[in-house]
């Protein structure tokens, strides 16, 4: 399966378990008029919404380049998680505002046990959803799926905070506990949201990916060959599950313009062996000065004017230099 249909059929898994699990949610507040319960409905809400625009988010990105966008749709799944962040602040701050106005205008709270145990089973079935969104998301590198699998993990985080302030509120009867609860979980509902924006923000702002950089630092230092003297101005930016990267391959000044393709050929090679097809590397090659003749391994050079002494560190500050020093 490919991996953008992939990625499509987890995330229509997960809206239709949100679904049902909101429809269980509201059920479960209208029983017991819980604030505290209502703040896991909300939340479920925002769920959903969330989950339909990831599911149109993926459908876009899944397409092809085209000549309209020849980086593909990739960045798409950006700003769906950018909306899923806003979409959880919104929600953290509603629960907060109905957590503080029931602690004013308290309302009686009725078959909390029936709650209790529909909260309960929701969160452990958000658990587990988040887990599998997260795991095929870093799998396929799909920042839609990881920010989705986050959120429902948040949610079971809170449920779980829940379960045991309501466990505390039927045996107490204390009213303000319900209003507590909300307040204190709608806080980190928001700081969830807040950490999904981070995120996206730096990706929509190409942020240097510095693990994606240092996984190919390591694919280019094990596989090096002797006329690769350096490899400098790596630039990484990321579209959806893809990387677009661009490179300056310095190698021998006298070969011609075949020698040159073969061995920056090469290296789009092994850079698709060692990482995979989620890497797209465009290559510049660049003539060696006689200066860096005591960084060149190639035994085989008859225009050598120094003799080698040691490769070239490729350190992460090196390899993405734009100028050679």
């Amino acid at each position: 399966m490919e991996n953008g249909t992939l990625k499509l059929k987890i995330q229509k898994q997960i809206v239709t378990v949100s679904v049902i699990l909101l429809l269980g949610k509201f059920f479960a507040f209208f029983l017991t008029n819980s604030v505290g319960i209502l703040t896991d409905a909300m939340e479920s809400i925002v769920n959903v919404i969330a989950g339909f625009i990831s599911l149109y988010s993926l459908y876009i990105s899944a397409k092809p380049k085209d000549s309209g966008h020849p980086f593909g749709h990739g960045k798409v799944e950006l700003i769906s998680a950018s909306i899923e962040g806003i979409l959880i602040l919104i929600a953290g701050g509603i629960i907060v505002f109905e957590g503080i106005k029931r602690i004013f205008v308290p309302a009686e709270i009725s078959q909390l046990d029936l709650g209790i145990w529909i909260v309960a089973i929701s969160g452990l079935i958000n658990y587990l959803l988040g887990w599998y969104s997260i795991r095929i998301g870093k799998k396929h590198d799909s920042i839609a799926l990881v920010a989705g699998g986050k959120h429902l993990q948040s949610d079971t985080y809170s449920s779980v905070g829940l379960v045991l302030g309501l466990v505390l509120l039927y045996f107490t009867g204390k009213g303000w506990i319900d209003s507590g609860l909300a307040i204190v979980f709608g806080a980190i509902i928001m700081i969830t949201g807040l950490g999904i924006l981070r995120k996206t923000v730096e990706n929509l702002m190409d942020k240097a990916d510095v693990e994606i950089l240092e996984e190919m630092r390591t694919a280019i230092i094990r596989n090096r060959k002797s006329d690769w003297i350096d490899v400098h101005n790596m630039k990484a930016v990321k579209y959806g599950s893809a990387y677009h990267v661009d490179c300056d391959l310095t190698l021998p000044w006298y070969y011609n313009i075949r020698e040159s393709h073969a061995a920056c050929d090469e290296l789009q090679r092994i850079m698709a062996q060692e990482i995979g097809e989620r890497v797209q590397l465009s290559i510049h090659s660049d003539p060696c000065q006689s200066e860096q003749c005591v960084n060149c391994a190639l035994s085989a050079c008859m225009h050598r004017s120094q003799p080698f002494e040691v490769t070239e560190e490729l350190t992460l500050d090196f390899i993405t230099q734009e100028k050679r020093k």
